[in-house]
């Protein structure tokens, strides 16, 4: 069990993660859309996740959301590195009814993001423009290169909860133990 804190004047934040479990999750941010993203990440990743947040949500969401995306990667950071005996690249391609999105990823402790998810405005009172900083804060701390590409879609609900189960289902394929990989690179080390 991975456990981190990270208390900032802009919030508070309090983090659990365990691999390759249930996906059981307690997520509270105060944000009713992005905790259930998060909930999603935490199932379809089999990630047990306990994640609170209390944001200065009364001037917006930003920094709730990139906070949660900072100590969440940092958590995936602290479990997954040093890596061995795992697949270490995943890839998924999630729909949800028209919508569909892929994601592949390498836990190669080099992180990059290209996010080429083309959502705009709001789901709710959610701005979409901070699935963006939520996954470029979570893999430059996770040490994740990771590519989220929409393939299709019009329902923004639908897109970026397919992002989100996207990006699980590829991380729990990367992390699918394979004892005969050892360190899976010709360097020896990640």
């Amino acid at each position: 069990m991975i456990e981190l804190n990270r208390k900032t004047k802009e919030t508070d934040i309090v983090c659990k993660l365990n691999l390759n479990t249930t996906g059981k999750s307690v997520i509270n941010t105060g944000i009713g859309f992005f905790d259930h993203m998060l909930e999603a990440l935490s199932k379809h990743s089999g990630i047990d996740m306990e994640l609170s947040c209390q944001g200065d949500l009364h001037i917006d969401d930003h920094h709730s959301v990139e906070d949660c995306g900072i100590v969440l990667g940092q958590a995936l950071k602290k479990a997954i590195f040093p890596i061995a005996a795992v697949e270490r690249y995943g890839n998924a391609t999630v729909v949800m009814d028209e919508a569909s999105v892929s994601c592949e990823l390498d836990l190669s402790n080099r992180p990059f993001l290209v996010y080429e998810v083309n959502v705009t405005g709001k789901v709710g009172e959610f701005d979409c423009e901070l699935v963006e900083e939520f996954f470029h804060a979570l893999v430059l701390n996770a040490g994740i290169t990771c590519h989220l590409i929409q393939n299709r879609g019009r329902n923004k609900h639908h897109i970026l909860e397919a992002t989100f189960k996207a990006f699980a289902v590829a991380l729990r394929r990367a992390l699918v133990k394979n004892e005969t990989l050892g360190i899976p690179s010709t360097k020896g080390i990640l």
